[in-house]
């Protein structure tokens, strides 16, 4: 399926994802995230670069 779906685009996992994005739980935790400098000093993923 992984693979069928690869070639239309991935239509059904970027929805997945979409939809996680805005999952209650992420919007607060990355409020929550903002609000604590000292983690993005030692960050080992920079999210906006990978």
């Amino acid at each position: 399926m992984f693979i069928l779906e690869g070639r239309t685009n991935y239509p059904s996992m970027t929805a997945r994802r979409r939809l996680t994005a805005q999952h209650e739980i992420e919007v607060v935790g990355a409020r929550l995230r903002d609000m604590m400098p000292w983690i993005k000093k030692n960050r080992l993923v920079d999210q906006s670069k990978n």
